[in-house]
């Protein structure tokens, strides 16, 4: 100790120690600046290059749903082939794609989903859901579920027991579109607490899909999680599924709590009500 303390009072350190510390500092703000001169290059590339394959995708995508060129055929294709290997291409082409699938239907819509399958596209949503960045496997997550591939299911409810609320949404959301009401029965088991913007982003994605088979929805009043058992009650009520009025009447006689009870005794109302104005 009374080394270092004669060490500290030697004036002859400060010198080298500032030196250094100058040093250090221009050092990693030229390493900073390099960075992200390097990282906005690399957008900047990326840009120029999306606008030139938007051209190549537009003719591509023409050929494939408006002029029935086989895959095969496109394959082969010297204009399109070097491009098909390229990775960004492909993330591009995939954007494409489901922005195209999301404004038509019918059999425009179906040749959209066989192309994406055989081009193998698919492949790189699939992988989207084993990454460890909640964010990409969100975008893996609105792909599949986008192109119909009911394969991705249960997958997609295994990532819906997720902690983090904007992936669990996604998934649950995926869920209802790929199994309508199939896609929400796994949640009687949910171990954690459905909040309640989850609880009406779930609601909305029913509206959004329209769906019409309300088979097993009352499943979810007898979850012993009691917000899905209250999720559960207000896809009733907000649907006005008052073919589950019986089983609305039997959770209120039989409640897990008061806040349920109330719950239910309200949805019976509103259901009995509604049976009334028909």
């Amino acid at each position: 100790m009374a080394k270092i303390w004669e060490l500290y009072k030697n004036s002859h350190w400060v010198e080298p120690f500032l030196i250094g510390s100058i040093c250090l500092f221009v050092g990693i703000s030229a390493v900073l600046y390099l960075l992200i001169t390097a990282s906005r290059n690399k957008k900047i590339k990326q840009e120029k290059l999306r606008e030139e394959y938007d051209l190549i995708i537009v003719e591509l995508m023409y050929a494939v749903v408006f002029m029935d060129a086989p895959f095969s055929s496109v394959k082969d294709d010297q204009n399109y082939a070097v491009f098909l290997k390229n990775p960004y291409f492909r993330e591009v082409l995939t954007e494409s794609v489901i922005n195209l699938h999301k404004n038509y239907d019918g059999i425009y819509a179906i040749k959209l989903e066989e192309f994406y399958k055989e081009s193998e596209l698919i492949n790189s949503s699939f992988k989207k859901l084993k990454n460890r960045k909640w964010e990409v496997k969100c975008k893996g997550i609105t792909e599949l579920a986008e192109m119909n591939i009911t394969d991705s299911f249960d997958t997609i409810v295994t990532i819906s027991k997720s902690k983090n609320k904007t992936l669990k949404i996604t998934a649950i959301n995926a869920c209802i579109k790929l199994g309508g009401t199939t896609g929400i029965i796994h949640l009687t088991e949910h171990p954690y607490p459905i909040d309640n913007w989850t609880q009406l982003n779930i609601i909305n994605a029913f509206k959004k899909h329209d769906i019409g088979d309300t088979q097993g929805v009352e499943y979810l009043l007898e979850s012993k999680n009691t917000t899905v058992v209250s999720l559960g009650l207000k896809l009733i009520k907000e649907l006005k599924f008052t073919q589950k009025l019986s089983h609305v009447e039997e959770l209120a006689e039989k409640a897990p709590n008061i806040l349920i009870q109330y719950e239910a005794q309200s949805v019976v109302q509103a259901l009995t009500v509604n049976l009334i104005s028909k």
